[in-house]
C-alpha cells in the first residue's frame, strides 16, 4: 500500500505523485493511500493538505457521534417510535426570522441539472441551458479515488473556464459563453474519504470534497460575479446542519474570506429532517438559499425509518408517486416552510430520459414529465430538477408559463397548507407485483455493476438512475421479506427463498440482455452477490454504497463506520 506521511516535522513520500505536505497547526498526521495524478497534484498543495489535516482533527469525532445518534434514533423508530416535531425547538419553528438575502445569480433556478463531476458529462450540462448545473460527488457519482480526485480536476476548469474534451471518436466539446451557475454536492457524513487519513482515520467525504473545491475555486468565483455553493445532501437532523455552518465559517476563515460567502441549498431527503426543517434553515440562515425535494433518496428514508414497522411498508416503487399523501404532505410543507423565511423550494427530479428510437414511448415519458412539473410550479415551486438535457425544454416551459415575469416564487407563502405529523407518516396505498420484486432486482443488480465499475449515473428502462434507485430497490425487497404486509397482489408470500430464485432468473436476463462478453467484463456477480448479501442480512445495512465501497477498488480502505459499526 503507497503511504504519504507528514509526522512530527519529517515527511516521508513514496511517490512522486504525492503533493508536497507541511505538518499541520495542530500536529496532525496526513495520510495518502493511494496515488495522486499529475494534474491534480496542484490541488492538493500543502496549504490544502493543511486544511484537510485541520477539519479532519477538528471534526472527525463530531460526525462520529452525529452517525451514532442516528443509529440511536433508528434504534427507537424499530421499538416504534414515530418521527415527530420537537418540542424543544418550538420557539424557532415559531420565532419572526428570515434567511440571509440571496445571491444575484441564485435568484432564479428555474430549471437545474444534476450529473456527476466526469468531465464531458460537466462540459454538457453547464452548455444544457438549464438555470443551474449540481455536480455531484455523491449519489450520482462512484466515489472511487480516481473518480473524486479527476472530479476535482474538472471542476477546477469548469470554474476557470479552460476545460475541454475530446471523445474517442474526435468530437471535441469545450463551454460556451453563457454556462450554467455550477452548484457542488460534497459526500453525505456517512460517507469517508477512505484514501486520506488524518491521525490515522480516514477523513469525511464531504470535507474532503467540500475543502478541496473550496481552497482551489472560491477566489476565482467570486471574481467573475458569482460565488462558492454548495447542496449538502443526506442530514437527518438541525445539528448536522449545525456542523456544517462550523465547518464552512472554519474554511472562510481559512481561506480569508467574508463570513457567510459560501452559500448552500439543502436536500431534504431523510423522513427526520422534514420535522426539522425550520431547525435546520435556522441553524445555516448566514448562508442557506433553499431545500431541495430530495424524492427518491426520501422514499428510501421512509422505507428504512420504518423497517420494523408492518402496517407502512410500501408498495412498488411506480405507484410511490409525488401524488401519495406522504409525499404530497412532504412537498407542500417544504414550499410553505421555505418562503416564509425567504428560502428557495426546489422541486424534485425527472429521471425520464428521451427514447429516441420509439415515438409513442417518448411522448409518454414526457406526458409524466409534464404532470409533474405542472404539478411542481403550481404548488410554488421555485424550480426544478432533471437528469437529461432533453427534459430541459419541457420543464423550463412550464416554469416560463407559471412565473411569467418573476424569477421566482417567494412570495406564494401557501398559508392556506396545513399538514401534521400524521400526514408526513401517513401508510401509502398499492399493491406488490412480482413484476414490482424483479424490476427491483434487476434495477439494483444493473446499477450497482455500473457503481462498482466507476460509473455512478446510469440509463436503465428508460430512466436516469443514482445511488438512491438502488437503495429503494434492495431496502424494499429486504422489508417485504420480513412482514406480512410484503405479499404479492396474487396471494403468494414474498419470502427468502423466493427472492433468491428471482435474483438468479434476474442475473441469467441481465447476461442475456448484455451479451456474455460485455457481462463477463461487467462486475455483475459483485454486485448480484452484494445484493443478496444486504438482501439475507438479519440487519438492515444503513446504506448500501458502505459494503459496496470496499469492493470499488482495490487501493479502498475499509475506512466506513457505519460498515464496520
Amino acid at each position: 500500500m503507497i503511504q504519504h506521511t507528514v509526522a512530527n516535522g519529517a515527511m516521508k513520500q513514496s511517490s512522486q505523485h504525492y503533493p508536497d505536505a507541511h505538518l499541520n497547526d495542530a500536529g496532525q498526521a496526513v495520510r495518502f493511500i493511494a496515488g495522486l495524478p499529475a494534474a491534480a497534484k496542484p490541488l492538493l498543495s500543502a496549504q490544502v493538505v493543511n486544511l484537510l489535516g485541520k477539519l479532519g482533527q477538528r471534526y472527525r469525532e463530531r460526525v462520529d457521534q452525529l452517525l451514532a445518534h442516528r443509529r440511536e434514533r433508528q434504534a427507537a423508530f424499530n421499538q416504534g417510535e414515530l418521527p415527530d416535531f420537537d418540542p424543544e425547538t418550538k420557539a424557532i419553528r415559531e420565532g419572526r426570522w428570515q434567511v440571509a438575502p440571496i445571491p444575484k445569480d441564485l435568484r432564479d433556478r428555474r430549471v437545474e441539472i444534476t450529473g456527476p463531476v466526469d468531465r464531458k458529462m460537466i462540459i454538457n450540462a453547464l452548455n444544457s441551458g438549464a438555470r443551474v448545473f449540481m455536480a455531484d460527488c455523491e449519489d450520482s457519482s462512484s466515489p472511487s479515488w480516481t473518480n473524486m480526485v479527476d472530479g476535482q480536476v474538472n471542476l477546477h476548469d469548469a470554474v476557470y473556464r479552460t476545460i475541454d474534451f475530446t471523445a474517442p471518436n474526435g468530437k471535441h466539446y469545450a463551454l460556451n459563453d453563457d454556462p450554467a451557475v455550477l452548484i457542488v454536492r460534497p459526500r453525505g457524513w456517512h460517507l469517508d474519504e477512505g484514501h486520506v487519513e488524518v491521525d490515522g482515520r480516514p477523513i469525511p467525504g464531504g470535507l474532503f470534497d467540500a475543502a478541496v473545491y473550496l481552497a482551489n475555486n472560491a477566489e476565482t468565483l467570486i471574481k467573475r460575479g458569482s460565488g462558492p455553493y454548495l447542496y449538502l445532501p443526506k442530514m437527518e437532523h438541525w445539528r448536522e446542519a449545525e456542523l456544517w455552518e462550523e465547518v464552512l465559517t472554519d474554511i472562510e476563515k481559512v481561506l480569508e474570506l467574508p463570513p457567510g460567502t459560501v452559500k448552500v441549498t439543502v436536500l431534504i431527503e431523510t423522513l427526520p429532517a422534514v420535522f426539522q426543517m425550520h431547525e435546520i434553515l435556522h441553524a445555516l440562515k448566514s448562508r442557506i438559499v433553499g431545500l431541495n425535494c430530495g424524492r427518491w433518496d426520501y422514499i428510501f428514508s421512509y422505507i428504512k425509518v420504518f423497517q420494523a414497522h408492518p402496517d407502512r411498508v410500501l408498495p412498488d416503487r411506480a405507484q410511490v408517486t409525488m401524488t401519495v399523501p406522504f409525499l404530497k404532505a412532504y412537498s407542500q410543507l417544504l414550499i410553505k416552510t421555505c418562503h416564509q423565511r425567504g428560502a428557495f423550494a426546489m422541486g424534485g427530479m425527472a429521471a425520464q430520459i428521451p427514447i429516441k428510437n420509439d415515438e409513442k414511448a417518448n411522448e409518454q415519458a414526457l406526458s409524466k414529465v409534464r404532470e409533474d412539473k405542472e404539478r411542481e410550479a403550481s404548488n410554488g415551486h421555485d424550480g426544478t430538477w432533471v437528469a437529461h438535457p432533453g427534459l430541459i425544454p419541457v420543464a423550463m416551459e412550464i416554469f416560463d408559463r407559471v412565473l411569467g415575469d418573476r424569477k421566482n416564487q417567494l412570495d406564494r407563502l401557501r398559508e392556506d397548507v396545513s399538514v401534521t405529523a400524521a400526514d408526513l407518516i401517513a401508510p401509502c396505498d398499492g399493491t406488490i407485483t412480482e413484476a414490482g420484486v424483479r424490476g427491483n432486482l434487476n434495477v439494483a443488480i444493473r446499477y450497482m455493476a455500473a457503481w462498482l465499475s466507476g460509473q455512478g449515473c446510469v440509463p436503465i428502462n428508460n430512466l436516469m438512475e443514482d445511488a438512491a434507485t438502488a437503495e429503494i430497490a434492495r431496502a424494499q425487497i429486504w422489508q417485504w421479506i420480513r412482514h406480512p404486509a410484503g405479499r404479492l397482489d396474487d396471494g403468494r408470500d414474498i419470502d427468502l427463498a423466493l427472492v433468491q430464485q428471482w435474483h438468479d432468473e434476474e442475473l441469467a436476463r441481465i447476461r442475456e440482455d448484455v451479451g456474455d462478453q460485455a457481462f463477463g467484463n461487467g462486475r455483475f456477480h459483485a454486485a448480484a452477490d452484494l445484493l443478496a448479501e444486504v438482501t439475507a442480512s438479519d440487519e438492515f445495512i444503513e446504506f448500501l454504497t458502505l459494503p459496496g465501497y470496499r469492493q470499488l477498488e482495490p487501493t479502498n480502505a475499509d475506512a466506513n463506520k457505519g460498515a464496520s459499526a
